[in-house]
């Protein structure tokens, strides 16, 4: 079936590429885009690039470019149907109904947009004739110039009641399109539709492509029933999902790694006024996950400019609540509080861009915020209000979806908790006797003396034996790519220099071909040496294990080699998969402190700690 434009626009308004291609492929952010290594051939250097703001991937190893929707039918199979299916449902958006209207309605949305930009032209239009005085009087005692006047496409809407209505009709405009764009209302006695916008400031609102889509309007009159009024929901406008001045913003924010929030249409205007210029502004509601999203397509960590006033306390806190189930690693927000009574727009004008910059460089961070406000809801200067106070926090922290995010948000509230209230008492039982020995304390010493074990394992220079083993193993006996190439390409080392000998190794196997009769070990080693690594391969030829473990050592014979490397690559994955499981018990035990995550944490070390004995003993 034919999708309306719109419709898929909106997916990847809600979806990041990035939030899909992460789940298969280990990105990492540099600068304006993320880069991995491609999910479609084995390489040993990273090729794919994953831009947000332009909404695509590429891969120039293969050659292979697209959006989301074309991620999803490359990686998983699916049909174009299948994927956008997939990603609505993703999106919390229902998937528009089969039938012959929908075309029509892509295109009647499409003409829309031909509506919307007639009458941003025509209120700039009005900003210039005898009747804006007043408007153009107001913008200049608030500091706004002509070339700000320009570069916002400000206008103005005159007081007559169906200015903008006929001037549209006279350009072939139907009714039913302008009160569709949210430019004209019906009143409800079957009267005239007339104009939305009167005697009012414009200020045009854009789409992330820079297209005119809606409006807003600051009244000329005291009396005005709203100061501030904005278009209604149309097909083109979504108030939740929309930022003013994003496409603008979008540069001057990638250039400066950084991107303001501020409260409105002028707070945005000031600070361009200042220089500053990679600011937007939500559009009169508190903000929401969909700006949220669009802001860290911007940059990791927005800063909202906040009045310092209680209702600006309360504006941030309302931002926390709604940030912390998004939180991801490297994606926050900070929060500037403004001098009370102040907005950015008066402290660029009293200041210039160095009051704003001074105001910025003090932000909180989230996590700064959230102590701050739970700490001072309540007196926790009793037992039973601590435990309030505890438990405040807790349920804050336990909002975070992400496990890495949330348990390290744990740990911090923990360790803030331990200087804030002393570090008392451990775990009770269900029948209200101690935990015994391990209690918090003796679980932090415990926790030291396991990471000391796993030492056992590894080599002085910081390099883990099971990995070097692994890649040691590989590099003498080179036959073990012929039936473990999949095996070796899909491990996850921790070590940077054995991993990048890893891909070295994958990258030589390449280079062969068909390994139906073996890999060269001599070509393999020669490949090394002139990548330069010879001096760590002879590093791992002198470890001890590689001189004591029968499998490891260069004259063994296959099948014992074999069966040795897979056991030790088997407890790897194991161990892995047991980290991830501990890190993610720690997390729940640091906020929950029952009995029940108490075993299941020691469960979880246990097991760990047998697995590292077994294998201590089978590696000697």
């Amino acid at each position: 079936m034919a999708f309306p434009q719109n419709f898929l626009q909106e997916i990847k308004n809600r979806i990041s590429v990035s939030d899909v291609v992460g789940r298969k492929v280990k990105l990492q952010r540099r600068g304006r885009e993320f880069v991995g290594l491609s999910p479609f051939k084995p390489e040993r250097t990273p090729s794919f690039t994953v831009n947000d703001d332009k909404q695509f991937y590429h891969c120039f190893s293969t050659g292979k470019h697209g959006s989301v929707f074309d991620f999803l039918m490359e990686t998983e199979g699916l049909s174009f149907l299948e994927a956008v299916e997939a990603l609505a449902r993703q999106a919390g958006l229902q998937m528009p109904q089969n039938d012959p209207k929908s075309a029509e309605k892509a295109r009647q949305q499409a003409s829309l947009i031909d509506v919307t930009q007639a009458a941003a032209t025509w209120f700039r239009t009005q900003l210039a004739k005898s009747n804006a005085a007043a408007a153009r009087s107001y913008l200049e005692k608030r500091g706004v110039s002509d070339a700000l006047v320009r570069e916002f496409g400000l206008g103005f809407a005159p007081s007559a009641r169906r200015g903008l209505v006929e001037h549209l009709q006279a350009r072939d405009m139907t009714i039913d399109m302008i009160v569709e764009a949210g430019l004209a209302i019906k009143p409800d006695d079957g009267g005239a539709p007339y104009d939305r916008f009167r005697d009012r400031i414009i200020f045009p609102i854009q789409d992330a492509r820079g297209r005119v889509i809606a409006f807003g309007g600051r009244a000329m009159q005291a009396d005005a029933r709203a100061k501030y009024l904005n278009s209604p929901e149309t097909p083109l406008f979504h108030k939740s999902s929309v930022l003013f001045n994003f496409a603008r913003a979008r540069q001057p924010a990638y250039d400066t790694k950084s991107v303001l929030v501020a409260e409105g249409y002028m707070d945005v205007i000031g600070l361009a006024r200042a220089g500053i210029t990679h600011a937007v502004a939500p559009l009169g509601t508190a903000i929401t996950e969909e700006q949220i999203r669009l802001l860290w397509r911007l940059a990791p960590e927005p800063v909202l400019c906040l009045d310092g006033d209680q209702a600006g306390l309360r504006a941030a806190y309302r931002a926390i609540d709604r940030t912390l189930p998004l939180l991801k690693a490297g994606f926050s927000l900070r929060f500037a509080m403004l001098p009370a009574g102040k907005d950015p727009d008066d402290l660029v004008a009293e200041g210039g861009a160095e009051a704003m910059q001074n105001v910025i460089g003090r932000a909180l961070t989230m996590i700064d915020l959230l102590w701050e406000r739970e700490v001072e809801t309540a007196p926790w200067d009793t037992p039973e209000r601590a435990a309030a106070l505890k438990q405040r926090l807790r349920a804050a922290v336990q909002q975070i979806t992400e496990p890495d995010v949330r348990a390290l948000y744990a740990q911090e509230i923990k360790t803030r908790l331990d200087r804030l209230l002393g570090e008392q008492g451990v775990p009770y039982r269900a029948t209200g006797g101690r935990a015994g020995p391990v209690g918090r304390q003796a679980w932090r010493r415990q926790s030291a003396k396991r990471e000391t074990r796993r030492s056992t394992i590894a080599q002085g220079n910081g390099m883990p034996a099971r990995e070097a083993l692994i890649v040691l193993c590989v590099i003498n006996h080179p036959d073990l790519m012929y039936k473990h190439r999949d095996l070796f390409e899909t491990l996850i080392f921790e070590t940077a220099s054995l991993d990048k000998l890893r891909f070295h190794i994958i990258d030589h196997a390449d280079r062969q071909g068909d390994l139906a009769t073996g890999l060269d070990k001599g070509g393999l080693t020669g490949h090394l040496d002139a990548l330069g690594e010879s001096a760590l391969v002879n590093q791992l030829q002198q470890m001890p294990e590689a001189l004591t473990m029968g499998f490891v050592r260069q004259d063994s014979a296959l099948e014992i080699v074999e069966a040795g490397w897979l056991e030790v690559v088997g407890v790897h994955h194991t161990l892995k998969t047991l980290m991830d499981e501990r890190a993610e018990a720690e997390a729940d035990f640091a906020v929950d402190s029952t009995q029940e995550n108490f075993e299941r944490l020691s469960a979880i070390v246990n097991q760990i700690a047998a697995l590292e004995r077994s294998n201590t003993t089978t590696l000697t």
